[in-house]
């Protein structure tokens, strides 16, 4: 009698399966001990793993700077400047824009 293989489940990680590790670790950029500690905190759910990630290196990124106003529109773009300049434009005239 033949037996149909179990599928596992799509959307958990199972740790002793060293490919499914292997996969999560390359897709996340995570160590052993990195994926190890976050499965035991928040569980083996892939998309719970992945918000993990997205949260912790969101914790790691440095603080914004606070800038003055006139820095922040000092750093306008070239496109923001053109459509300035087409917004002070006389009303009737015909605006071309080039690339």
């Amino acid at each position: 009698m033949r037996r149909r293989k179990a599928q596992p489940l799509r959307n958990k990680l199972d740790l002793s399966d060293a490919k499914q590790v292997r996969l999560v670790k390359k897709r996340f950029r995570l160590s052993e001990a990195e994926l190890t500690q976050i499965v035991g905190k928040i569980g083996n759910s892939i998309g719970a793993i992945s918000k993990e990630v997205a949260l912790q290196r969101a914790r790691q990124l440095p603080e914004p700077e606070q800038l003055p106003a006139a820095a922040v529109a000092a750093s306008a773009s070239p496109v923001e400047e053109a459509t300035k300049t087409t917004a002070s434009a006389e009303p009737g005239a015909l605006i071309v824009a080039s690339r």
